[in-house]
């Protein structure tokens, strides 16, 4: 493949010599990362997400045509090896009227108009990462969670609908256009090769793509329309007008459906997503004492920063909420700023939103309005008439007549802003104590950064407490000041997690059984503890006793929980070119040797190390030892769960099939010592007989150590 040739079909020809520069070839590209990119000068956000779905296309594409000796598990060639069980949010767009516009005019003027219409959908679908997947006339077909997946799919996929209304009637064209949009959400098997040359794509089965096709049929003109599985992994992000049950072409029984009206006016993610039914804080006494303390030297005018890191769902903005609760009876201003990953490419967005939020700015508002709200709000810090003119500027209020402002160069205006948000925080500490809180730091815009560098400089001699949350891969580039604390958040303990179980289902007693599978499978981390106790209670599988729970029949395996799916597979997805290695060793189990995965991938030693160093590097699974006598777990049960999920059931077969001929061939210990290892593989490669013999096997085994 020609680099430069790929890279200009992207539009980006002009990062050619950069990659080039660096030695980047068709073996090397595959492994790119989002940090590699930037390493690289791809700093817009666009454009490394382009490249990243595009990359991740060609990996989808190479190993659907991969022989058996290039695959690393050589177990079948065929295009539906590429095949994979996924969760995704499938959005059908329609252009309304087309008929009527064929009626009326010529065919190449409707060919522009349908031309403008797909550029349109496919400029606006991908700046949320989404997939065009197939073009059908005047309708648009877009994945969004494959074959990249993303933790908040389907809140990109309503995004994008949302814009895409406005921007297709906003297009000049020989027609007013408007169109129709419908949003689903689900299981689907994705990614096989339909169709030959020009005419192939990758198909999507599954009741998804058609309930999304059957939604757009129930919209007004530039309406957005999602059904009850999206609206849940919504939250309070959007404003939602609820459509009721409706009956839907194709579909047996009704849908409830609802409409997107727009993005709510609610700041925090977590709130939206999270506050509706949150359970008290367990586990974090000593973090919880030790803010305290921080704000005690805070308050005393030693200012104090504290870095709060730590992985999705542990806990960061659970803590900073139960840690303001604590100071309401204690006077101060507190100012809180969200960064967001849609908002990364958006200089000093977290600022400008707080900003509008403080001074109460209403979505109808005038110019003059906000301008006199902005007054007020800028009052109580006593902002000079110039800091007031570069703060309107910010917030796109004209305001020349009142507040002129120099003429500066682009820099000299940047740093003039800077200085002016700068000097609002110093004034609003000579009042009263100040607690600001800077919430996923990690998607933080590169001007914010440079504000909040200069901030933790200044706090030293002020009032104030800083709180940063940012998950692991957040890189401070401010010194090591002693007024800065670093505070890592872990995993909860098991009698936390029991007590936060207890919580979610309103103290009522879970059977042992299904209290030890949620906190064996959840690895203390709170958010996957409470979703997977949530999903358990609503999967009727439990009795409500009065007191307790009790289960209906037989306890089923614990089934990932929509709520966490789409997050889990974007930890894999980022590792594209090795995720097959991983889903090796998510069926040979939680833990698994060097040996035997070796043994079981069948493909080049050097690449098989490459691959599961990049699992270690990533944090998806730990190394004990050095290869070849390492041992590697999964961090998490539920990554190893998801890695597994991901296969066709037949895949997984000829998996398991592998496994146990090579348990036999190669590891006659493990037969001799662990039959029920066998057994398990023997009974997933439906290879009965066999799994019997070795099931029996174990249990004389297990009879024998009590005798």
């Amino acid at each position: 493949m020609d680099l430069g040739t790929w890279l200009r079909s992207l539009g980006l020809g002009q990062y050619e010599r950069a990659f080039r520069e660096a030695a980047i070839d068709d073996t090397v590209l595959p492994s790119l990362t989002a940090e590699d990119l930037k390493e690289l000068g791809v700093h817009a956000v666009g454009h490394r997400r382009k490249l990243l779905n595009a990359i991740a296309a060609l990996h989808a594409d190479a190993h659907a045509k991969a022989t058996p000796s290039d695959s690393l598990v050589t177990i079948g060639s065929s295009a539906k090896e590429s095949a994979e069980r996924r969760q995704v949010t499938v959005m059908f767009s329609d252009l309304v009227g087309s008929t009527a516009l064929s009626a009326r005019m010529d065919p190449e003027d409707l060919r522009e108009v349908i031309s403008a219409y797909q550029n349109c959908v496919a400029d606006t679908v991908q700046r949320f990462d989404g997939f065009v997947a197939r073009y059908m006339g005047d309708g648009v077909l877009v994945h969004f969670g494959y074959p990249q997946a993303h933790e908040d799919d389907a809140e990109r996929a309503v995004r994008a609908g949302l814009e895409l209304t406005t921007a297709v009637s906003a297009l000049k064209s020989r027609a007013s256009l408007k169109t129709r949009v419908g949003i689903a959400t689900g299981l689907v098997v994705v990614g096989d090769l339909t169709g030959s040359g020009e005419a192939q794509e990758r198909g999507i089965v599954g009741e998804t793509p058609n309930l999304a096709a059957r939604l757009q049929e129930i919209a007004k003109p530039n309406m957005v329309v999602i059904c009850d599985s999206t609206r849940r992994l919504l939250g309070n992000l959007f404003e939602l007008e609820d459509l009721g049950p409706r009956e839907l072409n194709g579909t047996a029984g009704s849908a409830r459906a609802w409409a997107a009206l727009r993005a709510s006016s609610v700041a925090s993610r977590f709130e939206a997503l999270r506050a509706p039914a949150l359970t008290a804080l367990v586990g974090r006494q000593e973090e919880l004492e030790l803010l305290l303390r921080r704000w005690s030297r805070a308050k005393s005018g030693e200012g104090q920063v504290v870095l709060l890191t730590g992985e999705a769902g542990i806990g960061k903005s659970r803590l900073a909420a139960a840690f303001q609760d604590l100071l309401k009876g204690d006077p101060h201003t507190r100012l809180r700023y969200f960064c967001s990953p849609h908002h990364q490419d958006s200089a000093l967005n977290p600022l400008i939103r707080q900003l509008e939020r403080g001074a109460g700015f209403a979505r109808d508002d005038t110019a003059d309005e906000k301008l006199i709200k902005l007054e007020a709000l800028l009052a109580q810090s006593n902002a000079q008439p110039d800091e007031i003119g570069f703060i309107a500027e910010l917030l796109s209020i004209p305001n020349a007549a009142r507040y002129p402002l120099p003429e500066l160069s682009p820099q000299k205006r940047k740093e003039r802003r800077l200085m002016a948000l700068l000097a609002q925080l110093e004034r609003l500490a000579a009042r009263q104590p100040v607690l600001s809180i800077y919430e996923d730091v990690q998607w933080i815009d590169p001007t914010t950064l440079e504000l909040l560098t200069f901030a933790i400089e200044r706090v030293q001699h002020l009032p104030v407490l800083l709180l940063i949350a940012a998950r692991p891969e957040f890189k401070q580039p401010w010194p090591a000041y002693a007024h800065v604390t670093n505070m890592t958040l872990g995993r909860i303990g098991r009698d936390d997690g029991a007590l936060l179980i207890r919580q979610i289902t309103g103290d009522k007693a879970l059977p042992g059984e299904v209290l030890q599978q949620i906190l064996t499978r959840t690895d203390g981390v709170p958010l996957f503890i409470e979703e997977l106790t949530k999903s358990v209670v609503e999967s009727g599988v439990l009795t409500d006793a009065g007191d307790c729970y009790t289960l209906t029949g037989p306890l089923p395996p614990l089934a990932i929980p929509t709520s966490l799916n789409a997050s889990l597979l974007a930890r894999l997805d980022r590792l594209a070119p090795v995720r097959e290695v991983a889903q090796i060793g998510a069926a040979l189990g939680r833990q698994f040797s060097h040996e035997l995965v070796s043994a079981v991938a069948q493909m080049p030693q050097e690449r098989l190390d490459d691959a599961l160093a990049q699992l270690v590097n990533s944090e998806l699974v730990f190394r004990r030892g050095t290869p070849p006598d390492a041992r590697y777990s999964f961090k998490h049960a539920l990554v190893q769960d998801t890695a597994y999920d991901t296969m066709l059931r037949s895949r997984r077969q000829q998996l398991h099939g592998r496994i146990a001929a090579t348990l036999k061939e190669q590891f006659p210990e493990i037969v001799q010592t662990q039959p029920e290892v066998l057994a398990r593989h023997c009974a997933e490669a439906g290879l009965v007989e066999e799994a019997v013999g070795y099931w029996v096997s174990a249990g004389q085994q297990s009879i024998a150590r009590w005798r």
